[in-house]
């Protein structure tokens, strides 16, 4: 018998005790979702406007290349969607509907039903997310939990502009992404 299958026999004679798992606690925030929602969108270097502030911002921007991918909001479109991502590479906004926001950090979930590009949320230089408040949960517990049984392709959490500081410890907003990011609650 060599030492490599000496080494994995003695292994494989290992008595292993079960244990059961740990119970998670239960991490719901106490307070209003919406307030704490608020409170970390702008934490995280994004604003939550009412959907007249939307109107009165857009009307002040002059973007060219907008896309919306929400129903209610496209009449604020100026563009269809491409059929090819490649076309996106002058997207000045985007406005997209999210699926449900977490309180506790400001991150909200989009996944394939709302990204028929998925390079939608990070090409455009602006990004605008509609969301629920009715959908709001408490924590990334409860996320995970609804993903789980919902989810079966390609999605993601976004909570705010993308920002890094991993470049002499400088923070800079928009490196990877969107360089602003609002949020619409309806």
């Amino acid at each position: 018998m060599s030492s490599r299958e000496e080494i994995l026999n003695s292994i494989r004679g290992i008595q292993k005790e079960n244990k059961a798992l740990p119970d998670i606690p239960n991490f719901q925030l106490e307070g209003d979702l919406v307030e704490l929602f608020k409170s970390a969108i702008e934490a995280n270097k994004g604003e939550i406007l009412s959907k007249k502030e939307f109107e009165n911002w857009i009307a002040s921007t002059n973007f060219q290349h907008v896309i919306s991918c929400s129903e209610p909001f496209h009449t604020y479109a100026t563009q269809e969607l491409p059929d090819d991502a490649h076309q996106l590479d002058h997207l000045e906004l985007a406005i997209l509907d999210a699926q449900f926001g977490v309180a506790e950090n400001g991150a909200m979930w989009l996944d394939d039903s709302q990204l028929p590009h998925r390079a939608l949320p990070f090409i455009t230089e602006h990004l605008v997310l509609i969301l629920s408040k009715e959908t709001l949960i408490s924590n990334m517990h409860q996320a995970y939990d609804r993903i789980d049984s919902d989810h079966s392709g390609f999605g993601l959490f976004i909570a705010g502009p993308s920002k890094t500081a991993d470049i002499e410890q400088s923070l800079v907003i928009g490196a990877h992404g969107a360089k602003s990011l609002r949020v619409i609650l309806v």
